[in-house]
């Protein structure tokens, strides 16, 4: 099988976890982009990534995307108040830190790496790699708290996820089946995170239902479906927080926490 066969099959879900270690579509996409224009470069120089994916493609891609995230704020958002390059490289370098956690449960959680495919990727030992999924659940049960709104029409999987979030320490406002009901909710509780559907039962797109609750204001949003791939392809619009159906706990866990995460250093603290 060619390199482009091997890396080809991985893409969507390289841009899967790309999205939501970055917090957003665009910049998972471009560090997905990123990490194939690297690998194509340095096979055409005859660099080393090009036998790591031979022999381990999966490790090698993850592997590399992450080095590159590490090295390059693609899609950086500039500091308030102007906070110089030395400054922002260095909050980068702590943020960097304390997601380590977070990136190893989320490639155990959300792409389904056995704990010791975990630490091959980070180039840890098996022993640190299953601490870092430790400190990332202890990290998710301390989260904090908030109101959730499930737009889901199958009744079964939506109590499924309610049992999830509520088993988190959050609050689901509600429970919605179609367009209609969701934005009914939304206008009388505004929550502090959706999870959605994508077909709801009125026939209508989850992500047209969420794209006009957003025009309301701002929350982060999970997308719940059955079709994952035809949402990585690259082309907008699509969610940067993406969970298959079936899910599997620890994923939807996993996805929730950074949702939260992200929306957390989105919004300023605020100064007494």
């Amino acid at each position: 099988m060619t390199i482009s066969r091997e890396v080809g099959r991985y893409i969507p879900y390289l841009r899967r976890f790309s999205r939501a270690l970055t917090g957003s579509r665009e910049g998972g996409d471009a560090y997905a982009l990123a990490t194939l224009e690297t690998l194509v470069a340095d096979q055409k120089n005859g660099g080393g990534n090009g036998a790591r994916i031979i022999e381990d493609p999966k490790i090698a891609l993850y592997r590399l995307l992450l080095d590159i995230w590490a090295a390059a704020p693609i899609n950086a958002q500039p500091e308030p108040g102007g906070s110089s390059d030395i400054e922002s490289g260095a909050r980068r370098k702590l943020d960097a830190i304390s997601l380590r956690p977070r990136i190893a449960f989320l490639l155990n959680a959300l792409e389904g790496f056995a704990v010791d495919e975990v630490a091959r990727t980070l180039d840890v030992s098996t022993k640190e790699a299953s601490a870092l999924i430790e400190a990332a659940n202890k990290e998710i049960s301390d989260q904090i708290a908030t109101d959730v709104l499930i737009i889901e029409d199958e009744p079964l999987i939506a109590l499924d996820l309610r049992e999830v979030v509520e088993e988190l320490g959050h609050k689901v406002v509600s429970i919605a089946r179609t367009h209609r009901e969701a934005v009914s909710v939304i206008r009388q509780s505004r929550p502090g995170l959706i999870l959605a559907d994508i077909q709801l039962a009125d026939g209508s797109s989850g992500l047209e239902a969420v794209n006009e609750i957003l025009g309301e204001f701002s929350t982060p949003v999970i997308f719940i479906t059955a079709y994952p791939e035809r949402f990585l392809l690259g082309e907008a619009p699509e969610p940067a927080f993406l969970i298959a159906k079936p899910f599997a706990v620890d994923a939807l866990k996993a996805v929730i926490s950074q949702a939260l995460f992200f929306d957390k250093k989105s919004k300023p603290s605020s100064r007494s």
